[in-house]
């Protein structure tokens, strides 16, 4: 009887060593979760509008043949390089060339015919005058020389006429600019305003035709207002690089289908960057936002609730803050409400964090860098 009640004496000792133990130790401490820091900053930040551009031609020009011929010779190659007034086409000329033969043939006989019979009418004045002819005969010769001048008339516009003819059996470029495919080929019959035989598109300068939301038409009519527009295409395949131009054209209403008004800017092109018929990113500035709160837009973190960021407090707890983001600007965002200038913020490393808990930076970021000329 002794054994069993030491044995459960013992079992007793036991546990109640081990609760005393337990209530003595103290609940490990969470690690500070490692993270990514910036301040926020204040400074001056453009206004800028973004969108899809279509780069087109400046001018196009689709070459046709103004007479009905046979293509006699093509003096250029696809994709090439044309002033303006270089002979691109021939059409074979010796048809028209016959024909300004025979108007010039028509027009000798009917000078000879006409002189003689203006000589007439001068004789029979005389004549007239004498009493030997009557005023029928010569008012008739008088006639027939009036209507042979009006036949020279009609015979010089006919050569004139012809000659036209020839001239449009050389078709030349109306504009400097660059050739595309070629429809038909030497030994082809053309009609005349029919098939085109080549186009050519002016490549500098060169437009960028793009639309926006009506809800900016107004902050663009003030930019444009007594000055020049500025406008960037980005160049595709090119991140980074890009072509300054201005709005050269603003559309007089407003599309009802989709809301928007289209805008072309037009830019030099001189290293022939853009080309017809791609698409480009184009960014228009309307002005300069002056002292805004900005962050990297990684920052910037979306709940249920909205948008939010996590504020780092001086104890190296983070804070839930709900803000309101602005515009975008490169890889930064302004802040409209809900963040000061100076205040720390987690840009990585959000996914681990919960309101409260203490964060340590890996590497504390530089502050967000100003533009040039911008105010720190």
């Amino acid at each position: 009887m002794k054994q069993p009640a030491i044995f459960l004496f013992l079992i007793f000792l036991l546990f109640s060593c081990t609760a005393c133990t337990a209530k003595k130790e103290k609940p490990k401490a969470k690690p500070p979760v490692p993270v990514k820091v910036v301040q926020a900053m204040q400074k001056n930040v453009p206004v800028q509008v973004k969108a899809i551009g279509n780069i087109e031609a400046f001018t196009s020009v689709a070459i046709k043949s103004q007479v009905d011929g046979q293509i006699a010779r093509l003096h250029f190659t696809e994709g090439s390089d044309v002033e303006k007034g270089a002979l691109l086409i021939s059409i074979n000329p010796e048809p028209f060339q016959a024909t300004v033969s025979q108007c010039e043939a028509t027009l000798a006989k009917d000078q000879a015919q006409a002189r003689f019979t203006r000589e007439q009418a001068d004789r029979y004045a005389g004549l007239l005058k004498e009493g030997i002819v009557t005023r029928d005969q010569y008012d008739l010769l008088r006639s027939n020389a009036e209507s042979l001048a009006a036949t020279l008339a009609a015979d010089r516009a006919a050569i004139k006429n012809a000659k036209i003819l020839l001239g449009y059996c050389s078709i030349r470029s109306p504009i400097s600019g660059r050739t595309g495919t070629i429809a038909l080929q030497p030994g082809n019959l053309v009609k005349a305003n029919d098939l085109a035989i080549v186009t050519v598109n002016q490549l500098a300068p060169i437009y960028a035709t793009f639309s926006i939301p009506e809800k900016l038409l107004a902050d663009v009519k003030r930019a444009m207002a007594g000055k020049e527009l500025k406008i960037e295409a980005v160049i595709p395949n090119e991140p980074g690089k890009t072509e300054t131009g201005t709005i050269s054209f603003l559309d007089n209403a407003v599309n009802p289908a989709t809301g928007t008004i289209k805008l072309k800017g037009v830019f030099a092109n001189a290293s022939r960057k853009l080309w017809p018929g791609q698409f480009t990113d184009v960014v228009m500035t309307l002005g300069t936002r002056k002292d805004a709160v900005v962050v990297p837009t990684n920052a910037i973190q979306t709940s249920q609730q909205g948008q939010f960021i996590y504020v780092v407090k001086p104890d190296n707890s983070v804070e839930m803050r709900q803000v309101t983001a602005a515009m975008a600007v490169g890889e930064d965002t302004v802040i409209e409400k809900g963040l000061a200038a100076g205040e720390t913020v987690v840009v990585d490393g959000q996914l681990r964090l919960t309101p409260g808990a203490i964060v340590e930076s890996k590497d504390k970021q530089p502050a967000v860098k100003p533009p040039a000329g911008g105010k720190n």
